[in-house]
Formats: C-alpha cells, structure tokens, sequence
C-alpha cells in the first residue's frame, strides 16, 4: 500500500474515535468524565476535518481551513449533513476557547446524540469506499 498522508491519519482518527465513543458509552458521566468526552471530541474533530484536508488536497483541492474542507467535502459528496458539520465545528471552536459549564453540558448532548454519528459515518466512508486495499 502505497505511503499516503490520509490513510496516515486516518489510522489516528479510528483511535481518536474509539476513545471518544468509549467516553460516551458512560451511563451517567461525571463532570469530568463529560469534560474528557469534550476533550476527545476536540481531537476527533480536529483529525476529521485534517483527515478531509489531506483527502482532498491528494484529489488535487487546496485547503486552508476547517470550514474550506467541510464545505468542499460536502460538495464532493465525502460527508452528509454540511450544515451539522458547519455546527460541530462552531462548538468544537467553543469548547477550546471557552468553558462554561451549561454551555460544556450543551455540547456534550450534541456530541452524544449527532456529532458521533458524523464522526461515525466519515470513519464507515473511509472504510468502505476509499481505504479499501
């Protein structure tokens, strides 16, 4: 198999994921246990988006920031739910800057119940359609 940057970093974003769904998996989390599911999300979040950076600049794209590549993976049909992805990295980008804690409880019930789905779907994209060797 050919040396690629995505498929490299494909293989940290599978563990990054894993760690976040087992941090989600606790019936009835701590402050924080919910704090480190958030710190997961983070990374995961942030490999995601890298993951779709290297994916698509190896498909010829040039791009530069979180927004450019969710937007342009939506187009090129990579992911689904542009505008939940767009929504993600809004709270991705508060939760690193800011700490609030009704706010944190907020986004830790959007990670569990739609962002790991995303995060879910992109890892089963990957899997199934372009990492297949």
């Amino acid at each position: 198999m050919e040396d690629i940057r995505y498929r490299q970093r494909f293989d940290h974003y599978k563990k990054a994921l894993g760690l976040l769904q087992e941090a989600l998996e606790i019936h009835e989390p701590s402050v924080v246990e919910r704090a480190g599911a958030i710190q997961f999300f983070e990374a995961t979040f942030e490999l995601a988006w890298k993951l779709l950076k290297d994916y698509l600049s190896y498909q010829g794209y040039a791009i530069r920031s979180p927004r450019e590549a969710i937007k342009t993976a939506y187009v090129s049909e990579l992911i689904r739910n542009g505008d939940m992805w767009l929504e993600a990295l809004v709270d991705r980008n508060l939760t690193t800057h800011t700490y609030d804690e009704v706010q944190a409880l907020d986004i830790f019930y959007r990670i569990r119940d739609r962002y790991v789905i995303l995060l879910t779907d992109l890892r089963r994209t990957f899997e199934e359609e372009i990492c297949t060797d």
